[in-house]
């Protein structure tokens, strides 16, 4: 299932995503414990080119949650 819906996000254009949706998205494969670099990276790559004050803390400290839960490597987010 997550590899589907994975695969169905990818095919969209992120900007469609409000900011509450992309920590959404995160959080629930975090939670589940599900890591898709295939994902994973495209999203944090879109994530961090938006303008956070778009998003609530709410969003912000989920979206961290995420990807720390998901012990994402240093090297992951090189381009921040």
């Amino acid at each position: 299932l997550f590899k589907k819906v994975a695969n169905d996000i990818l095919i969209r254009d992120f900007k469609i995503f409000k900011p509450q949706e992309l920590s959404n998205i995160v959080w629930a494969y975090a939670t589940a414990g599900e890591f898709s670099p295939r994902l994973s990276k495209p999203l944090s790559d879109h994530i961090v080119q938006r303008d956070f004050k778009l998003f609530k803390p709410q969003d912000l400290s989920d979206i961290v949650w995420a990807y720390a839960k998901l012990e994402i490597p240093a090297g992951f987010f090189s381009r921040l």
